[in-house]
């Protein structure tokens, strides 16, 4: 568990920071901005959850602790040395995705089939999740860029690219269960 007696320890001020192995790098390494953005993520969706109830909160609920789990995924490189760290480092799982999957196919289940690309809005809740969505995308190329400069583990890819998908579904449920989606026109305003 952690504790955190001080808030501010100033060894920041000189533009770095500490990884999770304790390595110093740059506030501005591409890690450094992945996990930075999963944590946005993560204050976004406590935004969300202020117009959210019942089943909806609660699973974006699990969805924040799965963020700071993917904070602390990302925030430790060098996965060939989990074996030797003195702790075992937390990592995303296979099993944090198939939820996202799960849940994905049971709100789909209740929407109709798209005819039209949607725009971001109608109520509260489901403006809330596409901003969720768009930064949750964000996140991911942020990673998958990470992942071609070094190693990091896939499930962490994987959990966001199925995290902007249930986003956007439950958007959809939120703008009662897509009757109210706002619809794309093409060319509306030529």
């Amino acid at each position: 568990m952690v504790v955190l007696n001080k808030i501010y320890t100033k060894t920041g001020d000189a533009g770095e920071t500490a990884l999770g192995n304790g390595v110093r790098v740059a506030k501005h390494a591409v890690r450094v901005t992945a996990y930075g953005t999963s944590d946005e993520l993560n204050s976004f969706v406590g935004v969300a959850r202020l117009e959210a109830t019942g089943d909806t909160d609660a699973a974006l609920s699990r969805i924040q602790n799965d963020l700071f789990d993917l904070g602390a995924d990302l925030c430790r490189p060098d996965m060939d040395q989990d074996a030797e760290a003195e702790y075992p480092p937390l990592r995303m799982i296979e099993a944090q995705v198939m939820r996202l999957e799960t849940e994905i196919d049971a709100m789909n289940a209740e929407l109709d089939a798209l005819r039209s690309f949607i725009l971001p809005g109608g109520a509260a809740l489901a403006a809330h999740l596409h901003v969720c969505r768009t930064v949750s995308r964000r996140a991911e190329r942020l990673c998958v860029e990470l992942a071609t400069m070094e190693a990091i583990n896939p499930a962490a890819v994987k959990y966001l690219n199925r995290l902007s998908d249930w986003f956007f579904v439950a958007a959809r449920m939120a703008n009662n269960s897509g009757r109210d989606d706002v619809l794309w026109v093409p060319g509306a305003n030529r």
